[in-house]
């Protein structure tokens, strides 16, 4: 009866998020499968399952690059302030792969993708960043050569999954791996680019001592600002134009 129940809602929820896009519905780290935090299923069940992805309140975008819902999602003008910190964190050895499967991206939600770390200094399942200059970029995809974007192209093409790898030096430790696509189909104005952040619990394991210095950290809020180069890029009237993707360089010291 709860199963059926619980089906119900869920349709009747996503029927009202039509304006609505995507998320992270899993990560796939060595053989080892983690459902993502499911926005329409898991607030419902008596006992929600516990997860390694910070809660996210539906697969809506942020679009305000001064709110806390700009680091791991949230919604604040409908009073739900940032996000929270997930019970469970994944153990994974640094250089490896981390595979992030999205739920089915819309074909004119083209724009990049960028993926960012933060080190918990204590337990993650306790720590929020705040507005703390604690990210530092790993993996950015933005317009190929050809014209081909990170998403919906190559995204599409790998099945919805998006794959990126742990620096093999990395220092040991817990980490927020915070991954985000920007949508850019409304960017030619400010507001108007869409962000679509997830936040993930990992526990990183390995030998290595690098770790990148100060000038390398950001803050969210705080990276992107309305006049960051990328936040307003006319996809349509720039057709033939490099991408300036937003954010600092990525950090190779790990590497």
């Amino acid at each position: 009866m709860f199963s059926a129940i619980l089906t119900l809602l869920v349709t009747a929820l996503a029927a009202t998020r039509v304006d609505a896009h995507g998320y992270v519905q899993e990560v796939v780290i060595g053989s080892t499968h983690y459902t993502g935090y499911l926005p329409y299923q898991d607030p419902y069940y008596p006992v929600p399952p516990e997860r390694i992805i910070r809660k996210i309140p539906g697969n809506g975008p942020v679009t305000d690059v001064t709110l806390i819902d700009l680091q791991c999602n949230g919604d604040s003008p409908d009073g739900i302030i940032g996000s929270a910190p997930a019970p469970l964190f994944a153990p994974v050895n640094a250089g490896d792969e981390i595979k992030l499967n999205w739920t089915t991206w819309p074909d004119s939600h083209v724009g990049p993708m960028i993926t960012y770390l933060a080190r918990a200094p204590s337990d993650i399942t306790k720590w929020q960043p705040g507005d703390d200059a604690v990210w530092f970029k790993v993996a950015e995809a933005g317009k190929t050569a050809d014209g081909k974007w990170a998403a919906t192209d190559l995204l599409s093409a790998a099945d919805s999954i998006y794959t990126f790898t742990i620096p093999p030096n990395l220092q040991p430790g817990q980490y927020i791996i915070r991954h985000e696509i920007i949508a850019l189909h409304g960017a030619f104005a400010y507001p108007g680019a869409q962000f679509y952040p997830s936040c993930i619990q990992i526990e990183v394991s390995g030998s290595g001592n690098a770790f990148p210095d100060a000038s390398s950290l950001v803050s969210f809020p705080g990276a992107y600002t309305p006049e960051t180069p990328g936040i307003v890029f006319d996809v349509y009237d720039n057709t033939s134009q490099p991408y300036p993707i937003p954010g600092p360089a990525v950090w190779t010291g790990g590497n």
